[in-house]
């Protein structure tokens, strides 16, 4: 299977593939929400390609004790919190650790909020369809505590758009209801890391997101 050239190119696919499901240029009936940090400059491209809003979607991975990259689940905006009750296990991760990660990285969250919140003021999800998008879904714990936060702000349908994601976590997002469509411009058979999918998977700065944000609120 062919590679992601960039996040950009991720964007222009992802583009292509959602152009048929949003009302193109209608800033009322859809919104983007792209996850910082990577998910902002592939949402940015779908909004420009769409003629939509865009908007931030704030989640924190909850990572294991020594091994923060393997997520046992997800907090987001408003209290939402997704947990992995088959990960807990496996890992014998008890309540009284899930409070202590997740009061860190409720306040990492709470902090990052604040900041795009001071270039970008939060964008009406009543009765929209929220499209939620990063740059990679694996386990889809992010994704998940995401499209749950937009389910919150009240959006009326719920589309996750990455640009390479696991089939069966594409799948499970849909099964629970989480998303109402959940779809991505790579879907591999295996995934094991996003980034071996993408040829410059490069870290995106947060003074990149907030230049972002800024701009797709000065164009409103």
């Amino acid at each position: 299977m062919e590679l992601l050239r960039d996040r950009a190119d991720a964007g222009a696919r992802l583009t292509w593939l959602l152009s048929p499901l949003v009302v193109q240029g209608d800033a009322t009936s859809a919104v983007v929400l792209g996850l910082p940090r990577g998910g902002v400059p592939i949402g940015a491209a779908i909004a420009r390609g769409l003629g939509l809003p865009l908007d931030v979607v704030v989640v924190r991975k909850l990572g294991a004790p020594g091994n923060p990259e393997y997520g046992f689940g997800a907090i987001g905006e408003g209290g939402i919190r997704v947990l992995d009750a088959q990960a807990m296990t496996i890992l014998g991760i008890t309540d009284e650790v899930v409070a202590r990660i997740e009061a860190r990285e409720r306040e990492e969250l709470e902090r990052r909020l604040a900041s795009y919140r001071e270039v970008r003021p939060k964008v009406p999800l009543a009765g929209r369809t929220a499209i939620v998008v990063d740059d990679g879904i694996a386990t889809g714990g992010t994704a998940r505590a995401a499209a749950l936060v937009a389910r919150a702000a009240g959006a009326g349908r719920v589309i996750v758009a990455a640009g390479v994601a696991a089939p069966e976590s594409l799948h499970a997002l849909m099964e629970d209801g989480s998303a109402d469509l959940a779809l991505a411009a790579l879907i591999p058979n295996q995934l094991l890391a996003v980034g071996q999918w993408y040829m410059n998977f490069s870290q995106t700065p947060e003074r990149e997101v907030l230049r972002i944000l800024g701009e797709a609120a000065a164009e409103e």
